[in-house]
């Protein structure tokens, strides 16, 4: 029994109303198969008014602090061999902040909690993005035209996103449960593209359907069920646990149940946490598609 808020189970998911932090240490070691999620971004969005929510951390340091214990639970639950998948992008400072303007690199930061932890860095994709959308939704300054014309030093390219993934290499010990293909589910014309260390056809818009609610700060951002499911279909088993820590409204529990897996999720805020239970809930009554 997980002491947390409140949740919600299905025969193939466990949705859990609560803080990764108080949870995570309550899964049992050596139980998941993959972890893929994309984690608050240090002060980017904010989604909760709660001081347990790590977004409204006040630095990059203090987000860091909470992370890193995070990464320390994640690396005691995976399975010996499997991977964490990370979905994040470099975050931007404004000259109203600190006086000058540039990019924080939030890639970099997670790298090294997870190398901390104990995983070894095992892949980066970069997720291609439209720049012309990107300066259409943020009128970030560095990609305005009429910048590059007045003077082109401030002018920088649309900011792409990556998945950052690790690997809990086994011990001699440690008994290894292999990821596996065939030809027939896994095509090789398919791994030349995934292969690729730019990912170019996932579309940023193929997204959960959210309800945003009028207190919230900033804005709801789900996480492409494309990329959740070249995540969940490359690095796990069917059957297998996929966990995510930063569940949001669902789109990894959607996916992983769609693709023949089962489903661990955790979410802080309960109105997120009540709208993951519904999306996940219908696929669950419809069984997956395998």
């Amino acid at each position: 029994m997980i002491r947390c808020l409140n949740s919600a189970e299905g025969e193939s998911y466990h949705a859990i109303h609560g803080d990764s932090c108080d949870v995570l240490p309550q899964l049992p070691s050596n139980s998941v198969g993959l972890s893929v999620f994309s984690p608050p971004f240090s002060g980017l969005y904010i989604y909760n008014d709660s001081v347990a929510d790590m977004g409204n951390s006040a630095t990059d340091e203090e987000f860091m602090e909470h992370y890193e214990f995070i990464a320390r639970e994640l690396y005691r639950v995976m399975i010996p061999g499997r991977c964490v998948a990370v979905h994040c992008k470099d975050l931007v400072y404004y000259r109203t902040q600190r006086g000058t303007a540039g990019l924080r690199d939030l890639p970099g930061y997670l790298i090294k909690a997870h190398i901390d932890a104990g995983f070894d860095f095992h892949s980066r994709v970069t997720i291609w993005r439209c720049p012309v959308r990107e300066m259409t939704k943020t009128k970030a300054h560095g990609l305005l035209y009429k910048q590059l014309r007045a003077d082109s030093s401030f002018s920088r390219q649309g900011l792409p996103e990556y998945f950052v993934v690790f690997r809990k290499w086994a011990k001699e010990e440690d008994e290894i449960q292999p990821v596996t293909h065939t030809h027939e589910d896994f095509p090789i014309e398919k791994w030349q593209e995934w292969a690729s260390p730019v990912w170019m056809t996932t579309r940023e818009t193929d997204v959960l359907n959210a309800q945003k609610e009028p207190q919230d700060e900033k804005h709801i951002c789900p996480l492409p069920l494309d990329l959740v499911e070249r995540a969940v279909v490359l690095w796990s088993n069917p059957g297998d646990v996929v966990l995510s820590p930063f569940m949001g409204i669902g789109s990894e529990g959607y996916v992983a149940l769609k693709q023949g897996r089962k489903f661990v999720g955790i979410e802080l805020k309960e109105s997120y946490w009540r709208q993951a239970v519904k999306a996940i809930d219908s696929v669950s009554r419809q069984g997956s598609l395998l």
